[in-house]
């Protein structure tokens, strides 16, 4: 009996979670989804939210109702500006038991995430944008599953989009779920693994209602040989499914996507999934696929720091016991809260009360109040674990990238990097009222998005913007005079010119003072000429 309980407090020691946790880090997935202008994340993402049960109504983009486009100015034009968080449950395998599966959108949080959805247009293939979330998601080692949007469109084609992954990204990428039909014939997906067709119901326009059933026979000779594919592909990765091969076994559809999950897990091998979040066909069993490939916290290698003064390297695991440490990734002046700071927890916990300490600057703060974000709903926790995000309200002197960690135990982790700006634009306030306000104003949007910087010219004394395009600026300014009633005039930089040489010169000058006593005498000669440009 006493060996017993040696034992269990040995496994109970071993346990990341802790025992107060909704949801083990084992049903725990932090994604991202990332893609080029206008290849549907937000409308996949609000697919996911519905099929999820976090929403009972899905909205639009054209329409301007969508869930984590919630400000004003992406609901006006139709696109994603601000990276929005959400949170929801699935359990569509109930044998399985329940998942919790936190999206964050846009690039900027892929340091953060363990795993990302990259969207791709079945018209269009692989476009310059994806290229960059491609290369930011290799960057941060951040695995990922690649999904085939918009097969319903005139001229998709799933074949063409492969390869352009293929040739474009030089991924490893291979489809495990195929369009079944294309254009205004698709009609659902075939599972490669399971040799098996998931038909949609044409009955139920909102995509809830489909059939699992053999694969059509025009579809036979395209499913086997996506299958074969596929297990020469992992076989050339995976020691057990290559063991498998050679010793003439058979390739269960379990030892195949377990061998498919860590290969992902590694970086080494990409699934590949065709639908059309339109027409809501292929949402579940993406959502499936990011359950079954993609890591949990306890998958990815833990965080790497260093000890703030001696800068020694150090790690934070993935564990509920271990110091708290965590990475603020994200400030955000919310207009009911105030300042929000979101933040990925990588070891231990933290609760209303306790205290945090920045290694930065070396200053202790207390956490009044912890929110978890659903996009722009805000709910109140008393507690947030290892591998969950949340968001801090109230926290001072912060500015994106720092760590928040264990007074006791500090850790510097590294911060995400981002790009310089592209184009900047001269500002000024139109009244003098608004000058101040102005200043307030900059202030708080440059500490929220490291990508826009706000400095003054010291030779001509304007205030100048800089951000990643001319859009980002319109925002910024839109948002100046929404949020913080700031009226102001933009205009192009003015040029501080200055005068230079363009051609040689010779020169020479003589000096010759007498009055008296021992005169002044002084001969100069001079050369000039312009350096190279």
């Amino acid at each position: 009996m006493a060996t017993a309980t040696m034992e269990q407090k040995k496994a109970a020691a071993k346990n990341p979670n802790s025992p107060n946790r909704k949801f083990p880090l084992e049903r725990t997935r932090n994604i991202g989804i990332a893609a080029h202008i206008d290849a549907g994340k937000t409308t996949i993402t609000e697919r996911v939210l519905f099929y999820t049960g976090m929403i009972h109504k899905m909205g639009e983009v054209h329409e301007g109702t969508t869930v984590t486009d919630w400000m004003e100015q992406e609901r006006e034009r139709g696109i994603t500006i601000t990276s929005a968080a959400t949170t929801c449950t699935w359990s569509q395998r109930k044998e399985e038991g329940v998942y919790k599966i936190f999206e964050g959108i846009k690039e900027r949080s892929l340091r953060v995430l363990d795993g990302a959805i990259a969207i791709f247009d079945g018209v269009a293939g692989v476009q310059p944008q994806s290229e960059t979330v491609w290369r930011q998601a290799t960057k941060y080692n951040v695995p990922r599953l690649a999904f085939i949007n918009k097969m319903d469109r005139v001229g998709a084609d799933f074949e063409m989009s492969v390869e352009s992954i293929h040739k474009k990204l030089g991924a490893n990428a291979w489809p495990v779920l195929l369009p079944l039909g294309r254009e205004d014939q698709l009609r659902g997906q075939l599972d490669v693994i399971n040799k098996k067709a998931i038909i949609y119901s044409e009955d139920d326009q909102l995509g809830s209602t489909y059939e699992v059933t053999d694969v059509p026979k025009e579809y036979v000779d395209a499913v086997e040989q996506a299958y074969n594919n596929l297990v020469e592909q992992i076989s050339n990765l995976d020691d057990e499914v290559a063991e498998a091969v050679l010793e003439e076994r058979e390739v269960t559809p379990e030892l195949l996507k377990a061998a498919i999950r860590r290969q992902t897990i590694a970086n080494k091998f990409v699934p590949v999934i065709g639908g059309s979040a339109l027409k809501n066909i292929g949402i579940q069993y993406l959502v499936d696929a990011v359950v079954d490939y993609l890591p949990s916290p306890l998958d990815i290698p833990p965080a790497k720091g260093m000890e703030p003064d001696t800068h020694e390297p150090m790690e934070a695991p993935t564990d509920d016991n271990g110091n708290f440490c965590s990475l603020a990734f994200k400030l955000w002046s919310d207009p009911f809260v105030g300042k929000l700071v979101f933040f990925r927890v990588y070891s231990g916990t933290l609760s209303k009360g306790d205290t945090v300490y920045n290694p930065r600057t070396n200053k202790r703060e207390r956490i009044s109040r912890l929110i978890q974000i659903q996009a722009d709903k805000r709910e109140d926790i008393e507690t947030c674990y290892s591998g969950d995000i949340a968001a801090i309200v109230g926290i001072k002197n912060i500015t994106t990238g720092d760590t928040l960690c264990d007074e006791d135990h500090p850790i510097l982790l590294e911060p995400p990097s981002f790009p310089d700006p592209v184009i900047s634009m001269a500002i000024e306030p139109k009244t003098k009222l608004d000058q101040e306000k102005m200043a307030t104003a900059l202030q708080r949007l440059s500490e929220e998005d490291p990508t826009f910087w706000v400095y003054t010219h010291e030779d001509t004394g304007q205030t100048i913007i800089a951000g990643m395009g001319e859009l980002h600026l319109e925002i910024i300014r839109d948002r100046m005079f929404r949020e913080f009633k700031v009226d102001a005039n933009a205009g192009k930089p003015q040029i501080a010119y200055r005068e230079t040489i363009t051609t040689n010169a010779h020169g020479v000058g003589k000096l010759i003072k007498q009055s008296g006593g021992r005169g002044q005498y002084g001969h100069v000669e001079v050369d000039v000429r312009p350096a190279e440009r």
